[in-house]
């Protein structure tokens, strides 16, 4: 399964320097593992889903 990061809840905009940038935190090993598997499926992926809470109240 592709995932993209604009859908991606720990994908954050940084208003102070106005730009996008990717929250989880990764030690060197991690890192260097997710840059050599490349994105099409990045392990640390999660919906940026909203509306969860709500349609869990309901």
């Amino acid at each position: 399964m592709a995932s993209s990061c604009d859908m991606c809840a720990h994908y954050v905009y940084d208003e102070e320097d106005d730009f996008y940038e990717c929250l989880v935190n990764m030690d060197e090993d991690d890192f260097a593992r997710f840059v050599a598997r490349g994105y099409d499926n990045c392990p640390y992926f999660q919906l940026d889903d909203e509306y969860r809470i709500v349609r869990h109240q309901m």
